[in-house]
C-alpha cells in the first residue's frame, strides 16, 4: 500500500485512491476531501490514537472549504422581492463524531459533509413590511461625463442599496460598503468635486454618503459620526455634508426606532436618490433638511482639509 503523505492526502480534490481505507468525504454529490486513516495516527505500537492537533487542522481547512453565506433578501430595480438564499456550515460536532468512528473501524468510508442551515437576516416576508412607508429621501445631482466617478458612485451606492438597519442598530458607511479598491470595479477618479476628501481610488463616494446622511437626518435617526469638509462642497448645501475615506472618516447613524429600516439607494443619469423606507406602524419625527442645488456641481483637482462633527 502507497503511504500518502499528510499533505497531499489533505488536499481538496479528486484524485484516484490506490489505499483500501480511504474516508471519502462528499458535500452535495461531489468530493470535497479524501483521506487516509494512517495520517491521523499517532503511531503508538499496538494503540490506535488520533493525531489531535492533525485532525484539528483538517477539520478547520473542511470548515472553509464547505462554507456557504447565506444572502439577504433585496429589492430589485423593478421594485420586487429577490428572495434570500439559506447558506451553510460544517457541522463540526458531528463531523468530528463521523471521523472517530471511521478511523476506529475498518475499511474504507464515504460520508456526506453534516451541515448547519444558517438563515438570511433579511428574508422576504421582513422586506415586504418595512418597503411600504417612505420616512426619507434625499437626491444630490453629478456630472454623469465624468465616467470614473460616476462608475464609483454607482459601485457605492449599489453597495448600501437594500441594506436593512435594525432597532437598536447602528449603520457604518465604512463596513457596510468596505474597502474601495480597483478588485471590486472602483476607479480612480483624480478630478474631485470641489472640497471633497479624494481618496484617488474611489473617488466619488462622498456623494453617496452625503446624500445618505442628508435623507437619514430628513428622517430623523440619529447621527453618530460625521466628519465634513473644512470648506464647503457643491453638492449639498453648506455643512450638509459626510465624508468618508477607508482607514479614515466613516458615517454612522442609529436606528433608534422600533422598526427596521430599509435603505434603498440607486444611481439616475446624473443623480444619486437614496430613500429611507419602514413600516407603516412606525412613528418618526422627522427633521427639516435643505434640499440639494440641481446646478452639476463644478469639478477641479484640489483638496480639503476635514473637520469632524458628532451628533
Amino acid at each position: 500500500m502507497i503511504k500518502i503523505p499528510l499533505l497531499a492526502s489533505m488536499l481538496f480534490i479528486a484524485q484516484p485512491v490506490q489505499a483500501s481505507d480511504q474516508l471519502t468525504i462528499n458535500q452535495q454529490g461531489e468530493q470535497v476531501a479524501e483521506v487516509n486513516r494512517s495520517s491521523f495516527d499517532l503511531s503508538i505500537p499496538g494503540i490506535p490514537m488520533i493525531d489531535e492537533k492533525k485532525l484539528n487542522q483538517f477539520v478547520n481547512k473542511l470548515e472553509l472549504k464547505v462554507y456557504k453565506p447565506p444572502v439577504n433578501a433585496k429589492i430589485s430595480d423593478q421594485g420586487g422581492i429577490v428572495p434570500g438564499e439559506v447558506g451553510y456550515k460544517l457541522n463540526r460536532k458531528a463531523f468530528i463524531e463521523t471521523f472517530y468512528s471511521y478511523f476506529y473501524g475498518e475499511g474504507s468510508v464515504t460520508a456526506d459533509v453534516p451541515e448547519l442551515n444558517m438563515y438570511p437576516k433579511v428574508d422576504s416576508e421582513l422586506l415586504s413590511h418595512i418597503k411600504t412607508q417612505r420616512i426619507g429621501q434625499y437626491v444630490t445631482y453629478f456630472n454623469s461625463n465624468n465616467k470614473s466617478r460616476t462608475n464609483n458612485i454607482d459601485l457605492a451606492a449599489k453597495a448600501i442599496d437594500s441594506h436593512v438597519v435594525f432597532p437598536n442598530e447602528t449603520f457604518s458607511f465604512n463596513k457596510v460598503v468596505g474597502n474601495r479598491t480597483l478588485g471590486k470595479g472602483y476607479m480612480r477618479a483624480p478630478i474631485i468635486v470641489r472640497g471633497e476628501l479624494a481618496e484617488g481610488v474611489g473617488g466619488g463616494i462622498c456623494q453617496v454618503s452625503s446624500t445618505l446622511f442628508n435623507a437619514v437626518d430628513r428622517a430623523g435617526l440619529k447621527i453618530v459620526q460625521r466628519y465634513s469638509h473644512s470648506k464647503r462642497v457643491p453638492y449639498v448645501p453648506p455643512g450638509r455634508d459626510a465624508t468618508v475615506s477607508w482607514y479614515g472618516p466613516d458615517f454612522q447613524f442609529k436606528n433608534e426606532y422600533n422598526q427596521p429600516i430599509l435603505i434603498r439607494a440607486k444611481k439616475y443619469g446624473g443623480s444619486m436618490i437614496i430613500g429611507l423606507y419602514s413600516s407603516d406602524v412606525i412613528n418618526i419625527e422627522p427633521r427639516k433638511v435643505p434640499s440639494a442645488s440641481t446646478k452639476l456641481p463644478k469639478e477641479i483637482h484640489t483638496e480639503q482639509n476635514v473637520h469632524h462633527s458628532n451628533h
